[in-house]
């Protein structure tokens, strides 16, 4: 079978065997689906994918997980200008339902939370009430009347919600559900109800189940073992089966950031693949588990691992995904970096859904680009993400394009930033953006420098990177090299590093793991009480402060460093303003840097605006060179 045939999917059929899953977008308006939904949708579908499954909508008010979460009873009009808009493509189009129970939040409802015991969430510590049995028939009943009103409003049927942010799955698992009662006998019971009744909803439609198959908590959650009997239970009332594994002990496993290998629920896929083969009516299995290689989902194809693949992250990054591997142009699919940064929106933030390398995912609706103009020869300054970024887009605008770069070869900043332990994948854009230069004709001119003379006359984008920011400590005879200059290979004294981290994110943190990977005894300075605080936001916080306690990194916490010696620095507490000595031989500093001002230009693009991230280097290289385009010129 082929990653691109067409699948039965229930009473109806699928253009593909690639899921696009349910996911937190915060693209709703209150607690409705809107036009950014449905512009969202369209575009995968238009991409090809075969099945789409609408951002996870609560189907009982007594749910809000998060401020912009979908409630059911608010959806219906939203689901049917989706269904409108994916129509004209074939795409099989499912309502996400479910119901958070004591992962969720009363900070909106300002309710208890519901759950199937009172077991406290080991995230929010906010101990829930025990549903009793008016509140499991308002659940099934609220399933049951979301299923009708999706299939109402032209959709192809339902997936439901037993992974790891669902009531469902609490109810599965012995590390939440402590009753005595017959929900607590037999835990599979309010599953098996809840599909049951959205089974007859449903009618002819699909019905999927989203099913968490390990907790990663073998003392008492849910086993593979375990897993494999439920969905044996559950086989002949639904069509299909995503296999997923995490729970709240474990919150970043589902969705884990690029330290992870992609593809990491293949076995247990295969194992609850193989499970319900054998029944009378077994469901299709969808393999989940950050695969976003078109060759890697396929391969699980090959080998009988499932009959379908989730892609989520993969068609944020290329919602094109599936037409350009039909159409044998798979090498021209924007690769997804797993890097979480802007796809993964559950915070206090509220930040739309997007992502690092297609800014335009999640703006489909509101995003504006240059218009028209005639063709002209554009110089573009700078060969990291910003400019190649820049370079890609004017040439696809037909422009005559050439980029030119100081260094001897392409790829900017990220290069090193890929040269941080764990982080290899990073240099995946700035490959793809050159070959795509390459493959659009642009001329690539390396080891020269552009200066304002060269400008002169010239239409052209400036994006020339950043330079090291202040150093807010005293050097008073010590050595403290900038972070570009070690990852680029500068050869560090013998001795104790102290890495400098003033700024909480990926960096800091993995250049003390990559120095203590090397044997170095390493220290990580950091004026906050957590190390690595922006870890938060891309899932990486509790998994990045494992890696170092193991690896031996000395976690210096709520500390400042206020002077640098040959062999030691002085640390101050935050607190209590107490000093301290601490061994060192060489400092690494990994705080801000600031914008590069030369040369002067009168569009520019990328870290020499203000350094940031991959997310907006690329952000701004596109809408620099649509400026230029709309421009008649921009000398």
């Amino acid at each position: 079978m082929s990653l691109v045939d067409r699948v039965r999917l229930g009473a109806t059929e699928a253009p593909s065997r690639v899921l696009f899953g349910p996911h937190e977008t915060n693209l709703g308006r209150g607690r409705a689906l809107s036009d950014r939904h449905v512009a969202y949708y369209r575009a995968r579908a238009a991409g090809g994918a075969g099945v789409v499954v609408t951002e996870t909508a609560s189907v009982h008010d007594s749910d809000w997980p998060y401020e912009r979460a979908p409630l059911a009873a608010e959806c219906g009009p939203g689901w049917a200008a989706i269904a409108d808009a994916c129509r004209p493509h074939g795409t099989v189009v499912l309502a996400g339902l479910g119901h958070a129970g004591s992962q969720g939040s009363s900070a909106f409802s300002q309710r208890a939370l519901w759950a199937p015991s009172r077991v406290p969430d080991v995230v929010s510590r906010e101990l829930p009430v025990e549903v009793e049995q008016d509140e499991i028939d308002a659940l099934v009943a609220g399933f049951a009347a979301a299923t009708r009103s999706a299939v109402r409003a032209g959709l192809h049927g339902v997936e439901l919600e037993a992974g790891q942010f669902s009531l469902l799955r609490q109810f599965l698992s012995g590390l939440t559900n402590h009753r005595s009662d017959d929900y607590g006998e037999d835990r599979t019971r309010l599953l098996r109800e809840v599909l049951s009744a959205v089974r007859e909803a449903a009618g002819d439609g699909v019905v999927g189940l989203r099913l968490s198959c390990d907790e990663l908590a073998p003392w008492a959650g849910i086993t593979p073992e375990r897993a494999t009997g439920v969905a044996r239970a559950v086989a002949d009332r639904v069509d299909y089966l995503a296999v997923v594994r995490g729970s709240a002990m474990a919150t970043s496993a589902t969705r884990p950031d690029l330290h992870t290998e992609p593809g990491f629920n293949v076995e247990l896929c295969r194992r609850v693949r193989d499970a319900v083969h054998g029944c009378e009516h077994p469901p299709l299995v969808v393999l989940q588990g950050s695969v976003v290689d078109p060759a890697q989902a396929q391969r699980a194809l090959d080998d009988g691992v499932a009959d379908l693949v989730e892609m989520t992250r993969a068609q944020i990054a290329e919602p094109r995904l599936v037409e350009l591997v039909r159409s044998g142009r798979a090498e021209q699919v924007r690769p997804c970096l797993l890097c979480n940064q802007k796809c993964r929106v559950r915070d206090d933030r509220n930040p739309i859904v997007s992502c690092v390398v297609e800014p335009f995912s999640g703006h489909e609706a509101t995003e504006e680009v240059g218009t028209a103009a005639a063709p002209r020869e554009v110089l573009v300054v700078g060969g990291g993400p910003a400019g190649l970024e820049a370079a890609r887009v004017l040439a696809q605008q037909g422009h005559a394009v050439e980029i030119v770069e100081r260094a001897d070869r392409l790829g900017g900043a990220v290069l090193l930033a890929a040269e941080v332990a764990g982080r290899q994948r990073l240099r995946r854009i700035t490959d793809w953006l050159e070959a795509e230069v390459r493959r659009l004709g642009v001329r690539v001119t390396l080891g020269t420098e552009v200066t304002d003379a060269d400008l002169l006359g010239r239409d052209a984008v400036v994006a020339t990177g950043s330079v090291p920011g202040p150093r807010p400590y005293r050097e008073l005879g010590g050595t403290v090299l900038d972070v570009t200059e070690v990852l680029a290979g500068e050869v560090l004294p013998e001795g104790p590093v102290v890495v400098f981290d003033p700024v909480g994110d990926a960096v800091g943190v993995g250049v003390a793991e990559l120095f203590a990977a090397r044997g170095r005894e390493t220290a990580l300075v950091t004026q906050d009480q957590v190390v690595g605080t922006q870890l938060a936001l891309t899932g990486d916080l509790a998994d990045a402060n494992a890696r170092l306690q193991r690896a031996g990194v000395r976690l210096e916490k709520r500390s400042l460093l206020r002077e640098v010696h040959p062999d030691h620095v002085v640390l101050e507490d935050v607190f209590t303003a107490e000093r301290r000595d601490a061994p060192c031989a060489v400092v690494v500093h990994c705080g801000h840097r600031l914008p590069n001002a030369e040369p002067a230009g009168a569009v520019r693009a990328g870290d020499c605006v203000a350094p940031r991230t991959i997310h907006e280097a690329v952000l701004e290289g596109r809408r620099a060179a649509h400026r230029v385009t709309a421009l008649e010129g921009v000398r």
